[in-house]
């Protein structure tokens, strides 16, 4: 099939909404339909027929009950010719009728269901009124409809997905609010039974105030909002501690363990003496040595006992 040939059964197609082979075929199979129910038809009349009226002797009957074995021969005899005939009948019908719808198609496609040469380039179908042609650039194609389409399936999905989200949040916001808000009056007077599973810890003091600043009319605000403004500074420690976290292994080998233990028990047995005494005071002084060393404690001590407890617990 040439280009041209093509470009005709294209725009006939685009008119008759169907191929021109497929109005043909439909055609023929339709004549061939009539054409088997018709020999169909006459084979069962042939067969409901006598058989003196086919030309066939006729089977005297049975004197007794038992069948006769001759009529059931001329019986079989007659059906085989039947059938032998309609199949030969339909044999001829078919052909006959192939030779003449190819005549037909022929005819059909080169003489009605075909155009002009030149001019195809010059028709207008009905439902191409009004559109400008040639058609501009900008003029939506099949590729851009279809990546539109697809724009619109994900902006579905997508937009599904944002209320499911939505619907998320919504729900963990009330959660948490429930969680935030104080405990009712009602609650809080009736006698509590023992904890069960479904109960809810309250979190309010998260929210609570008890100054009148302006700070403090949002507490955890404001605390979030300090800890948000110390990240950067924590990052440039952070940044400066890397460097020596390389070198501290090597500077933990390096440490005389046997000097600090030195120190620590040295400490300690100074401090006992200091509270206990060496012995040879009375039990008064020692009392109020005791009480006057109750309530002072240097920043030093308390450094000095932080290293040994500290000490004390890498070597556990």
């Amino acid at each position: 099939m040439t280009s041209t040939n093509r470009e005709y059964d294209e725009l006939l197609t685009e008119h008759f909404r169907y191929t021109p082979l497929s109005l043909i075929d439909d055609i023929i199979n339709a004549v061939n339909t009539i054409i088997y129910r018709a020999i169909e038809a006459v084979e069962i009349g042939l067969l409901n027929l006598p058989p003196q009226q086919l030309g066939f002797p006729k089977a005297a009957p049975p004197s007794t009950g038992i069948p006769n074995g001759k009529a059931t021969q001329t019986q079989n005899l007659q059906q085989d010719e039947i059938e032998n005939g309609c199949h030969q009948l339909e044999t001829l019908l078919v052909d006959s009728a192939d030779k003449t719808f190819d005549k037909f198609e022929i005819y059909t496609l080169r003489n009605i269901l075909t155009v002009e040469e030149g001019l195809a380039p010059w028709m207008r179908l009905s439902h191409y009124e009004g559109l400008p042609l040639p058609l501009p650039e900008t003029a939506a194609t099949p590729e851009s409809t279809l990546a539109l389409r697809r724009k619109v399936q994900e902006t579905r999905k997508l937009n599904h997905a944002l209320r499911t989200q939505h619907h998320r949040n919504a729900q963990l916001i009330s959660h948490l609010t429930a969680l935030l808000s104080p405990p009712s009056s009602s609650t809080t007077s009736k006698p509590t039974a023992l904890p069960t599973k479904c109960d809810r810890p309250n979190l309010s003091f998260l929210t609570a105030h008890s100054s009148s600043s302006s700070n403090a009319t949002r507490p955890l605000q404001t605390r979030a909002q300090f800890t948000i403004s110390q990240l950067p500074i924590l990052r440039q420690h952070l940044e400066a501690l890397r460097p020596k976290l390389q070198t501290l292994p090597n500077a933990i080998g390096n440490v005389d363990w046997d000097s600090k233990r030195e120190e620590r028990r040295a400490y300690l047995e100074s401090r006992v003496r200091k509270v206990v005494g060496s012995g040879s005071g009375g039990e008064e002084e020692r009392i109020a040595a005791m009480r006057g060393d109750a309530g002072r404690v240097g920043l030093e001590e308390v450094r000095a006992v932080e290293e040994v407890a500290r000490g004390m617990g890498q070597e556990l």
